[in-house]
């Protein structure tokens, strides 16, 4: 499983917009400030953020972006799917739209499992959670397990 930079980027943007929620709109270049994301591939995210119903933006000298949902109502798997579409894709398909033969059948089952293990962590964290440093329970456990934290 690998997150993108896109993706890590566009989770760390959503999150600086729900810390300033309420205020004016944020700047791009506040953001990429704050953040440390090169402004320009920050652009580009936040256009995609745009199009997902993510965010809103307003131009001109008092513009900027602000959430276009409550923080609590965006979850990190929106986020994701906003800028690098389908959370787990095989081969840049979403695997039940594959098929296997011969030995390679219980590949299927396999994938799909590993994909409703990763929309479980990723649909189940919103926005507000990460903000309010209030990750769920579930998340904290599979984080505390020392494991978790090996590279094999």
């Amino acid at each position: 499983m690998r997150i993108s930079a896109r993706a890590d980027y566009a989770v760390r943007a959503v999150l600086e917009l729900a810390v300033r929620q309420g205020g004016d709109p944020v700047k791009a270049e506040a953001i990429a400030a704050e953040q440390d994301i090169p402004h320009k591939f920050l652009e580009g995210i936040l256009g995609d953020l745009r199009r997902g119903g993510i965010v809103d933006s307003r131009r001109g000298g008092g513009g900027g972006y602000r959430l276009a949902r409550d923080p609590a109502a965006i979850t990190v798997a929106d986020v994701i799917r906003a800028v690098d579409g389908p959370i787990v894709s095989v081969r840049g398909e979403r695997p039940t739209g594959l098929s296997y033969t011969g030995t390679a059948q219980p590949l299927l089952p396999l994938w799909i499992a590993l994909r409703a293990n990763v929309r479980r962590i990723l649909e189940g964290v919103t926005i507000a959670d990460i903000a309010a440093d209030a990750l769920p329970a579930p998340v904290k456990e599979l984080a505390a397990e020392p494991a978790a934290w090996e590279n094999p």
